[in-house]
């Protein structure tokens, strides 16, 4: 058995037993994203929530996945069929890909490449698209307006999250996550993390992580009271799954994302604690509850104050902290806080 996993079928074998590892991993976890994002809110608005199907209605999910799969897609006469189809397909696997590239524990990695975030931003920045083909292809003016918005929303968050990103990867030396993870690795903990001497910019990127994945007060594109629920409008069934499917991985690789730039990742928070991927599950499952709590309590943004947000408070702000940082590091100020390629890379 052991030769066989050395030869090429093997090595494919193996491969694609990662592979469903990390979109079981995904799916799964996104029945219970949906059903704690819809629990959150029940709680603040002091009401049960999914409570019927299953165990403290554990289940819901999948009965409304099922719900969405067993429906007729019904497709507009005027669409484009083809396009109008690729959409939510587009949207669905390009979220579910950026999922190569990251680690869950040291090692625990599909595609350990050196160029992980440069990967994670290409694959971000086509998922754009498949809103905009669902727009178009829809043929209404509606949802065609709904995928304007949000081309322009996302497109400018991008910057400024690149900029934040780019003063992480100054400081450790390496756009390799599990590099950048350990080099937030030491004997204070917690205070070992990015999170500290980037506190600033851990804001800055939380916020910008809600614009880009559209989630409230960000949700522009979507805007019920006034697009009819924007770029979906004309979706049903399996498509509308796939999208909604989408944009919660997503914002679940956000989460991720969040963790591993400043948090530390796998790493345990006190540190006589072990190391290890619980401590990654938990951060990510924290941020999620961030995502809903702000969904939650936190009214729409106008789409001008969303504009002059991003590109007059964001922007030169985090431009001006890359500036800082190179400094820091070159200079090694703060007692090489801002410096850590010897761990880096």
């Amino acid at each position: 058995m052991a030769e066989f996993f050395n030869t090429p079928g093997g090595i494919a074998v193996l491969i694609l037993a990662q592979v469903l590892a990390v979109v079981a991993f995904v799916m799964v976890s996104l029945l219970f994203l949906v059903y704690g994002d819809r629990k959150i809110w029940a709680a603040v608005q002091m009401r049960r929530g999914p409570n019927v199907v299953g165990v403290y209605g554990l289940l819901q999910t999948v009965a409304d996945a099922l719900k969405y799969v067993v429906k007729e897609v019904v497709i507009p006469a005027g669409a484009d069929r083809a396009v109008f189809i690729l959409a939510p397909l587009t949207s669905f696997v390009l979220a579910m890909i950026a999922w190569a590239v990251i680690p869950l524990n040291d090692g625990w990695v599909l595609s350990d490449i050196n160029v992980a975030i440069l990967y994670v931003f290409a694959v971000s920045s086509l998922e754009v698209y498949g809103v905009i083909m669902g727009g178009w292809a829809s043929n209404s003016k509606y949802p065609f307006l709904g995928s304007l918005r949000s081309a322009a929303q996302m497109i400018s968050y991008e910057v400024s999250i690149g900029l934040i990103i780019v003063g992480v990867i100054i400081s450790t030396g390496s756009m390799n996550f599990g590099d950048i993870v350990r080099a937030q690795d030491g004997n204070l903990g917690l205070f070992n993390w990015y999170w500290l001497p980037h506190f600033p910019m851990v804001f800055l990127f939380f916020i910008s992580c809600l614009a880009e994945t559209n989630r409230p007060p960000f949700d522009l594109p979507e805007a019920e009271s006034e697009l009819v629920a924007g770029y979906q409008v004309e979706y049903s069934a399996t498509p509308f799954l796939l999208f909604m499917a989408g944009e919660y991985i997503a914002i679940f690789l956000m989460c991720a994302l969040t963790s591993l730039l400043f948090f530390g990742g796998w790493l345990s928070p006190i540190p006589f604690l072990p190391d290890g991927v619980l401590w990654m599950i938990a951060k990510m499952a924290f941020f999620f509850f961030i995502f809903a709590m702000v969904k939650a309590i936190t009214p729409r943004y106008r789409y001008d104050q969303l504009m002059r947000l991003g590109w007059k408070v964001f922007l030169p702000f985090s431009l001006a902290w890359v500036v800082f940082v190179a400094f820091a590091a070159k200079f090694d100020w703060f007692w090489g806080a801002f410096a850590r390629w010897t761990t880096g890379g």
